[in-house]
């Protein structure tokens, strides 16, 4: 009882002697042992290391859910050393609904075919995500995790254990001093000096000692940044294999939508615009000119005009004398049937439309080839 009773009093004793000087610092009224300029280097390349490192982690946090609610779920599952339940991408979740759509509306119609095509092209796509969430988690976001959690509380602990270590240093200084000034006005005092600088040995010891096991720990920085380098790579790798996989599965829909695009002309039952006019991206689509801007040929009483006849024979059909404008080609097509002319990107028509033809459809010539083309694969040129 008596020997815890010494030990808090002793405990109690340091604590207050460590206040006093760091108080004392603050206020100008005491001397502090600087560290070396190598040493202070070593101290704020550390912090630099663990503040960034913190910054880039949550930021891939977010970058790989960007939902709040389910980021703390996982820190919470985490933290109860628990598997963190599969959980449903946005990718698939739209596949989901697009697959239910087209039950509804009829897979064998167009549309409900078109939503088919997209629904399974949104599930790859959202598998691709999980794949490369998981992968960035594993060979990113745990080393990143782990030297907070797991160096950096060490470094932090040894840096704490090394400003007590000065603090009790300076102290010893400032009660050395004391003691030499007055053993100058009285030989009372001699014992007191012995006591201070016996003391002050034994401080300079521990800190000395400390200060290197800090320091070595400190250099260690150095080997985090090479591994966190590492990381950083297989990171990059991944999200370029991700990008690429979603690269080729739009490319794989657009081409299978281009080929379908055929099939919703003159079809009585949709009522939906052609599917190729949806494949291309929307930014393109949004620079078109309105169709109606192209003249249309005005009826003549007494000629046939249904879409069948303007339509599925092209290279009967003669341009009108005017109303014909010229257009550049954003994308390849590949023609459906031989009613169609297939396109190149970048390359230059003539189009016009017909009487009664669908508003998404135009005629395009190039050269002595005539046939149908998609009005959302052309820039129309004033």
């Amino acid at each position: 009882m008596d020997f815890n009773v010494k030990k808090l009093a002793s405990d109690a004793g340091v604590f207050f002697s460590r206040a006093m000087q760091f108080t004392e610092e603050k206020l100008g009224q005491a001397e502090k042992t600087e560290l070396d300029a190598h040493f202070e280097n070593l101290l704020a390349r550390a912090d630099s290391t663990k503040n960034w490192t913190e910054k880039i982690l949550r930021q891939t946090e977010v970058l790989l859910q960007p939902n709040p609610s389910a980021r703390v779920e996982e820190f919470l599952y985490e933290k109860l050393d628990r598997k963190v339940p599969s959980r449903v991408t946005n990718g698939e979740l739209l596949a989901q609904y697009m697959t239910e759509a087209a039950n509804d509306f009829g897979p064998g119609t167009p549309y409900g075919k078109t939503l088919i095509k997209v629904g399974e092209t949104q599930r790859r796509l959202g598998a691709a995500e999980r794949d490369f969430i998981h992968s960035a988690s594993i060979n990113f976001l745990t080393p990143l995790r782990n030297f907070l959690e797991g160096d950096w509380r060490t470094i932090s602990k040894e840096r704490r254990i090394l400003q007590n270590r000065r603090l009790d240093l300076d102290a010893c200084k400032a009660r050395l001093k004391k003691a030499k000034a007055a053993e100058a006005k009285a030989a009372l005092w001699s014992d007191e000096v012995e006591k201070a600088e016996h003391e002050l040995r034994l401080t300079q010891t521990e800190f000395d000692r400390q200060a290197e096991v800090t320091r070595l720990l400190l250099e260690g920085i150095s080997s985090t940044h090479v591994n966190h380098l590492r990381c950083l790579h297989e990171f990059v790798e991944s999200q370029t294999n991700y990008y690429a996989q979603c690269y080729q599965y739009m490319l794989d829909l657009q081409k299978q939508l281009g080929r379908f695009s055929g099939t919703f002309v003159g079809n009585a039952e949709s009522t939906s615009p052609p599917a190729a006019a949806t494949s291309p991206p929307a930014v393109a689509a949004a620079t078109l000119p309105a169709v109606p801007t192209i003249p249309v040929v005005p009826t003549i009483v007494g000629v046939p005009n249904t879409v069948a006849e303007s339509v599925l024979n092209p290279n009967e059909v003669k341009p009108p004398a005017s109303g014909t404008r010229k257009a550049r080609v954003l994308y390849d097509y590949e023609a459906a049937d031989s009613t169609e002319l297939a396109l190149l990107a970048d390359e230059m028509i003539t189009v016009y439309s017909l009487p009664g033809m669908d508003p998404d459809w135009l005629i395009g010539e190039r050269g002595n080839q005539k046939g149908k083309v998609p009005v959302t694969y052309l820039e129309l040129l004033s």
